[in-house]
């Protein structure tokens, strides 16, 4: 963990400098404790223990692992100042995502609950402190905020709406204290059942009384058919009743078949890819929750050129060498990750139709289901490595996409990629496979492997293993989604994200070692 860094600096007891301090454009964030009064009258001494723990073991290195500096601590909040609105946003989530952790095992009265404001402006930058209207409107958010929810203004959703993917509420044009001009609020969303939760509750509870209600009517009308004495009422009600009807449950119910597992043979490839074998059937007996194994294509090892000059993060451009493996021909899909979530080995269940890819997963939920498919099928599943996803990705190609260095429609799913814009990812196999007969290498959802992220590729391992030395803190996503651009979905583009942060774009798929 990196060292804290504050704006408390030199001599603290010279003079304050008489020039013009100088100015910034910067991401603020602030935090402040909800009921902190309440909680303090409560238990003076256990809540100032418990909110030092909370700066120290969290706030604090959020704010280093998404390259901030803390500004200050008041006592029951916190001032941070960053140069990213994208990293603001992203610590803001962390923070209150871990805090969530943190509270489950105790009463909701006992619960330290921050609200955080996030704001973009010009502010003024002194030896211990910062100042401006950039400082206030967020302290005006935070205000506004609720507990244990991050708000931000106009100006931060403006440069982070097409970066960090995930839902926003907007609240409108608010006024604010001590504000001339209105500020533009939004809520943000960081998990997918946030963003329709509640409603899709409600919905599917208004769903079940109307249920109920049809039901009891017919139950009344069955009553009063059945209560008439013969010869009263209709001609059907005099008449003796049917013999008995089965029950349903007296007769077996008709599954519908699990998704093959047998691997058919890729589309022609060159040399580098070759068939996969039959995968076997998984016995009840290998788990309790039968797992049915993900389609896999083979890849044979070879030598490949990775990364690009397209970006920083993707250089230096080096050689590594791949060994043979299998990767899934599909990113895991909402039925194969339900079947994890029903043996209790999966933190959710996911929503969704079952041939779409899952998504919102965190990397530790990747690799649980990883390590549940593994116990169960007795196979070694886990996650690629980088370097094994962008070799499969390229297909034994060198150009910027797979299918060579321009643009072309129904390659892959992203926001510009010659479709209209979704609301959800394509079901798996909705684009053309490349050369390996690999599908949604590129588009879809951002997809989690194994390793660390790290900032560029000096110092990376060359022989395609994961490279899990450094901080990992994050981890590497790569594929882009159906919310990115076309940018990422080049089989080089990679982006690190937070490990335990689920978000709604990000899915995987799993790799086999032979």
């Amino acid at each position: 963990m990196g060292e804290i860094r504050n704006f408390r600096s030199g001599n603290q007891n010279e003079p304050p400098s008489h020039g013009a301090m100088p100015r910034r454009l910067a991401a603020i964030i602030v935090g402040d404790i909800a009921s902190y009064s309440r909680l303090m009258q409560a238990d003076e001494e256990g809540t100032h223990v418990r909110v030092k723990r909370i700066e120290r073991d969290l706030i604090e290195p959020s704010i280093v692992e998404h390259h901030g500096n803390l500004v200050k601590t008041t006592g029951d909040g916190f001032i941070a100042i960053f140069d990213s609105p994208v990293e603001a946003v992203r610590c803001s989530i962390v923070i209150q995502q871990n805090l969530i952790g943190r509270n489950a095992s105790l009463p909701k009265a006992s619960r330290i609950e921050y609200r955080i404001g996030v704001n973009l402006g010009d502010v003024i930058i002194e030896p211990d402190d910062v100042y401006g209207d950039g400082v206030n409107i967020a302290t005006r958010i935070e205000g506004i905020a609720e507990p244990g929810q991050v708000y931000i203004s106009g100006a931060i959703y403006e440069q982070i709406k097409h970066k960090v993917v995930c839902g926003y509420e907007a609240l409108g044009d608010r006024k604010v204290k001590n504000i001339t001009d209105p500020v533009r609020i939004y809520r943000v969303l960081p998990d997918a059942d946030a963003v329709g939760g509640t409603r899709g509750r409600r919905e599917n509870t208004l769903i079940f009384l109307l249920a109920l209600t049809l039901l009891v009517s017919a139950a009344g009308v069955l009553w009063y058919l059945l209560a008439q004495p013969p010869g009263k009422g209709s001609e059907q009600a005099a008449t003796p009743p049917a013999a008995p009807v089965a029950s349903p449950a007296a007769s077996p119910v008709q599954q519908p078949p699990a998704r093959e597992t047998s691997v058919p043979t890729p589309q022609p490839s060159p040399s580098l890819a070759s068939p996969a074998p039959p995968a076997p059937t998984p016995t009840p007996s290998q788990s309790p929750t039968p797992a049915s194994e993900p389609e896999m294509i083979v890849v044979r090892g070879g030598n490949f050129t990775m990364g690009s000059n397209d970006d920083p993060t993707e250089r230096p451009v080096h050689q590594v060498a791949i060994k043979p493996f299998s990767i899934g021909k599909y990113p895991v899909t909402v039925r194969e990750w339900n079947e994890c979530a029903a043996a209790k080995a999966c933190g959710f269940t996911a929503i969704g139709k079952d041939d779409a890819p899952v998504t919102n997963v965190s990397w530790t939920d990747a690799q649980q289901y990883a390590a549940w498919l593994a116990q169960a099928t007795k196979k070694s599943y886990r996650l690629p490595s980088e370097a094994e996803w962008e070799y499969a990705a390229r297909g034994g190609t060198q150009t910027k996409y797979w299918w060579g260095d321009k643009l072309q429609p129904g390659m892959a799913g992203c926001k510009d990629c010659g479709d209209a814009a979704a609301e959800q990812p394509a079901k798996v196999g909705s684009f053309k496979p490349n050369p390996f007969g690999l599908y949604d290498m590129g588009g879809g959802v951002d997809q989690w492997v194994a390793d660390c992220w790290h900032r560029t590729y000096q110092g990376a391992p060359n022989d395609g293993s994961a490279w899990s030395g450094g901080d990992c803190s994050s981890h590497v996503l790569r594929s882009g989604s159906w919310k990115n651009d076309s940018r990422y979905v080049r089989p080089s583009n990679r982006d690190g994200y937070d490990t335990n942060v689920r978000y709604p774009t990000h899915g995987f798929r799993v790799a086999l070692s032979p």
